[in-house]
């Protein structure tokens, strides 16, 4: 739990597109497609197969991301903002849609749900609950007061790992995310989309993502699970939507990962030789830290 905890906690640090299927369409605020006055964040749509997704990216304090799976009748939440600001520009988005929500889905980040259901991964509920992501909320609260919304009261559903659901139409796998990450999963969307906690965009990581080696093979594992479920659309809590071709790519960087590791006599070695394997890679300015949390680790 305390591992939990710190790495919660380290989330304040965080800062974090032709209509084919599949592509990215950036939403203007125009009467046609959402509200006028919407101003906080930005909006991008991918039209899939049988349902649109809606990415919110709120450029909010972490860097968070939040979405809305359209289906043909009805809606589906997923990881709602957490600040007011986003919370209202997500919610007139939403309303602009003209439909009504089937279900709502929390699965690594509790935001402005209030007494609805939710909808949790196995286990999350618990850990939600816990001292560790209790303490995280309590201290964002304590941070930035007002200007977050309250805690979601209404019950909780758990959708058991390896099972699927049907809300709007649209097909939901759950699967088990990274054993270094809470307890969240990582969903297969109507089998062309993954959401992940962390999009795996051409970015350097940062020790959140993985602090040590054990961490560095848990994402090796959960990226090849997600990319062999043969979609093509890669979203996360956290960063930019991303293609196949960048998970195949972050495969490659966290094996480099090891190379150097085992190749380099310390963390400053370490920081050079990675970004010179990388240079212009987004990101740079963590690679330190993540030097250090890995040579302190092991």
């Amino acid at each position: 739990m305390r591992k939990l905890l710190v790495m919660a906690m380290g989330m304040l640090t965080l800062a974090s597109c032709s209509q084919q299927k599949g592509e990215s369409t950036p939403v203007e605020t125009s009467a046609d497609n959402t509200a006028d006055s919407i101003t906080a964040g930005r909006f991008e749509v991918k039209d899939l197969d049988g349902y649109r997704l809606h990415i919110y990216l709120t450029e909010d304090q972490m860097g968070d991301a939040s979405f809305i799976i359209e289906g043909k009748d009805s809606l589906i939440t997923l990881e709602q903002p957490l600040f007011k600001v986003n919370a209202a520009a997500y919610d007139e988005y939403l309303a602009s849609l003209n439909k009504p929500v089937a279900m709502r889905i929390a699965d690594f980040h509790l935001g402005n749900t209030g007494d609805a259901t939710l909808v949790m991964p196995q286990g999350m509920p618990e850990v939600v609950n816990g001292p560790a992501y209790s303490g995280m909320m309590k201290h964002f609260a304590e941070e930035y007061g007002d200007a977050i919304e309250p805690l979601p009261t209404g019950a909780t559903q758990e959708v058991a790992f390896d099972s699927s659901i049907t809300p709007a139409g649209v097909e939901l796998k759950f699967l088990k995310g990274a054993s270094n990450d809470f307890p969240g999963a990582n969903i297969l969307i109507g089998g062309d989309a993954v959401y992940s906690h962390w999009a795996p965009d051409r970015t350097h990581i940062n020790n959140l993502y993985a602090g040590n080696m054990e961490g560095i093979e848990a994402r090796i594992g959960e990226l090849e699970e997600i990319l062999a479920t043969g979609a093509n659309v890669f979203v996360g809590g956290h960063g930019n939507p991303a293609t196949a071709d960048d998970v195949r790519f972050r495969i490659a960087y966290l094996n480099k990962i090891k190379e150097l590791r085992n190749s380099q006599p310390d963390a400053a070695a370490f920081t050079a030789a990675l970004t010179e394997a990388y240079p212009g890679l987004p990101g740079e300015d963590g690679v330190q830290t993540l030097a250090e949390a890995l040579y302190s680790a092991n």
